[in-house]
């Protein structure tokens, strides 16, 4: 996925970036928030519907809530807020299994 100079240009002038720590930061913040969302749609995909979405679906599985993860990777550590479900399918299932998905993250 290519990121046009323009969007480039954006991101460095919407976010103040002068130094090369300021690059990292973002990135490191980028990568958490791109974790984040894609735990969120792997879980919205085992349930079957978006969060507040439910609708007329019938299943005994709903969201639980979140439970916290300390990770490390290139970028520093980070917490994540990793979402449950009640039946814990996504946890036992994710294939987003850190270890196995991001090999340089790494449990804290």
């Amino acid at each position: 996925m290519a990121v046009a100079k323009e969007q480039i240009r954006q991101i460095i002038s919407e976010n103040n970036i002068n130094s090369v720590a300021d690059i990292y930061t973002l990135l490191k913040d980028s990568f958490k928030d791109i974790l984040q969302e894609l735990m969120e749609a792997e879980l919205d995909a085992t349930l079957g519907y978006e969060k507040n979405h439910k609708g007329d679906l019938q299943t005994d599985n709903k969201r639980n809530g979140h439970s916290t993860k300390n990770l490390k990777s290139q970028y520093g550590e980070f917490q994540i807020d990793v979402p449950r479900d009640r039946t814990v399918s996504l946890n036992q299932n994710s294939s987003l299994n850190t270890r196995e998905i991001f090999p340089g993250l790494k449990k804290k």
